[in-house]
């Protein structure tokens, strides 16, 4: 019965994560820059104050699909941050930029990151399930409810403070981080502590 209480604590936890992350995303959405910038435009403006002129900035498919890769030096972002003229696209893709800014600055924990990449992506798809069948198996494979707490650990509570130290490391390194990345960074970590 405990474990039951375990699994369904925290399926609800992620449900409540995920769903202010997306109240907030969609919160600042209704709100316009006033400058009038475009996703795409900030983070052409970033690039360029930073002098990096071998990355791309590309839309694609999906919601909430941004992200930097460094393997093709691009910077993807979903429709609504590419063309979105408000607080919430202007916050996300300068924060994309922010990793495009690392890299060109060859800066340390990015490799760090980039390497979790794959360990995240497949925590993040598969933890429920590992956790249902640890919860269906406890008796005869208790390790594979460890595993998924584990994993369930690694996507939901660790990264988001790993991520808070690497920007705070940044900070005091004197990397200079436009408003807009500082302001994510508090939305993130307000979406994410509950």
């Amino acid at each position: 019965m405990t474990i039951w209480i375990i699994f369904i604590g925290f399926m609800i936890l992620s449900w409540i994560v995920s769903m202010v992350l997306k109240s907030k995303f969609k919160k600042y959405a209704k709100i316009p820059v006033d400058n009038g910038m475009s996703g795409r435009d900030v983070a052409e403006r970033m690039l360029r104050d930073h002098g990096i002129t071998d990355v791309r900035i590309e839309s694609v498919p999906g919601h909430l699909s941004d992200h930097y890769n460094p393997v093709n030096k691009t910077i993807n972002l979903s429709p609504e941050v590419y063309s979105g003229r408000n607080i919430s696209a202007a916050a996300v893709a300068a924060h994309e930029c922010g990793h495009a800014v690392q890299h060109a600055n060859a800066y340390a924990w990015l490799g760090f990151r980039s390497k979790m990449v794959p360990a995240v992506s497949f925590s993040s798809k598969w933890v429920q399930w590992i956790l249902l069948g640890g919860i269906l198996l406890v008796n005869t494979f208790p390790a594979l409810l460890l595993a998924g707490i584990i994993l369930f650990a690694l996507t939901t509570i660790l990264l988001p403070h790993i991520r808070t130290m690497i920007r705070l490391r940044m900070r005091l390194n004197g990397l200079h981080i436009p408003t807009l990345l500082l302001l994510l960074d508090r939305w993130l970590l307000c979406s994410t502590t509950l």
